[in-house]
């Protein structure tokens, strides 16, 4: 055994890189629940293409036959039922992930130097992971499916003078059919999953290089054995939170099939109602708006009165975390020891965000339209106004080690 050991690894390196990237990877001892993120998102990834792979052997992509095929997987096909509730709700569960891995990263400023480029690459996988959650939502080709593409493609048409031929080369069509689902199946099950994962593997490059953030903001010099004045604040990857991702991990998984077996549409936030009925190009929903994780995007178009400027309010409110690295003057990273006006700020942006998400799923009014402009001037003030409140407020420092 240990002579083909010594002849695979002669010819592909896999115990020193396992020795460099993990066993002697190292990182400060403060990181806490919010760092098993990474992991976990790459757990639901697998569930997802798993899952997907599965789907796509019973699925067919055409107008006639999309939802009738989604209906015999789930009642015809053995434990089809599961293997689909399993994707929609790891669908969710990935943006949870997703979610809960951004607000570590504002939290403890993992966007900042030297960062940034770990931080744009994190942000691109974001917009391509909406982009691969919407395509997927419309495969199902139900009444919310059919209706939210047509409302989603409508925003494209407001680009001035390439508008109307964008959206007909989007959708195949001068108008949202057929032709739509087996361009959106190819986005969704071959173009969207292969660069989200060769951009994951640039992710994880770029991690490598700079190392991990932490609570504390201190910067650990990844690939060096610290001294031992220093080995109680700072540990190898492996074996210390390989085991801490593995607990969290477990957790994940007994939380994720208690929802698959007991809540698997949660009352329709993870699977609308509406969406189980097939599409009807001519019946109108009383209420059409995106899957929840979209939802603030949504909320954010609504609040503006003219369309053109709403979708660009909503297209800013996504790439304005590209500029976060040098939005930033503080002279520390974590929140922990910011001064008190990026703590107002942030509070006031995960406000924002939850308010956001919440009028994003109901009926329009006068009262949630005036709550959703509010909200979005607090969600853009948080990025435009941290030059000034991260420059001039007062800090306090991390204890050295």
């Amino acid at each position: 055994m240990n002579k083909v050991s010594k002849w695979v690894n002669q010819r592909l390196p896999i115990s020193s890189f396992f020795k460099k990237n993990i066993k002697e990877f190292y990182v400060h001892r403060s990181l806490n629940l919010l760092y098993a993120m990474g992991a976990l998102a790459f757990l639901v990834l697998f569930i997802q293409i798993l899952t997907g792979i599965f789907l796509m052997m019973y699925y067919i992509p055409t107008a006639e036959q999309a939802f009738s095929s989604v209906e015999a997987i789930m009642r015809d096909v053995n434990y089809g039922w599961l293997i689909r509730y399993m994707h929609v709700v790891g669908a969710s569960s990935f943006f949870i992930i997703i979610y809960f891995h951004v607000f570590k990263s504002l939290l403890y400023g993992s966007y900042q130097k030297p960062r940034e480029l770990l931080w744009m690459t994190g942000v691109v996988i974001l917009i391509l992971l909406m982009a691969i959650a919407y395509t997927g939502y419309v495969l199902p080709w139900g009444q919310m499916s059919f209706w939210a593409t047509k409302v989603i493609i409508s925003f494209v048409t407001v680009i001035p003078f390439i508008g109307d031929s964008l959206a007909v080369w989007i959708q195949g069509d001068y108008a949202v059919s057929g032709v739509v689902l087996s361009r959106f199946y190819a986005f969704h099950v071959v173009l969207l999953p292969l660069i989200i994962i060769a951009l994951i593997g640039i992710h994880i490059i770029c991690l490598h290089v700079v190392g991990s953030n932490n609570p504390e903001g201190i910067d650990v010099n990844p690939h060096k054995k610290p001294s031992k004045k220093k080995q109680k604040s700072i540990k190898p990857f492996y074996p210390f939170y390989v085991i801490k991702d593995l607990h969290a991990a477990v957790v994940f998984l007994l939380i994720y099939f208690t929802v698959i077996f007991y809540f698997p549409t949660l009352n329709g936030i993870f699977l609308e109602h509406i969406n189980q009925e097939p599409a009807n190009a001519l019946v109108t929903p009383a209420q059409i708006h995106p899957v929840w994780y979209l939802s603030p995007y949504y909320a954010i178009l609504r609040a503006v009165p003219d369309k053109l400027f709403g979708v660009v309010a909503m297209v800013a409110a996504i790439f304005i975390l590209f500029f976060l690295p040098w939005l930033d003057k503080s002279p520390v990273k974590s929140m922990k020891y910011k001064g008190r006006w990026s703590k107002v700020f942030f509070v006031l942006l995960i406000v924002s965000i939850i308010g956001l998400g919440y009028l994003g799923l109901v009926k329009t009014s006068v009262a949630g339209v005036i709550a959703a402009r509010v909200f979005t001037v607090l969600y853009f003030s948080y990025f435009l106004f941290m030059p000034l409140y991260t420059k001039f407020e007062k800090c306090t420092y991390p204890p050295r080690f």
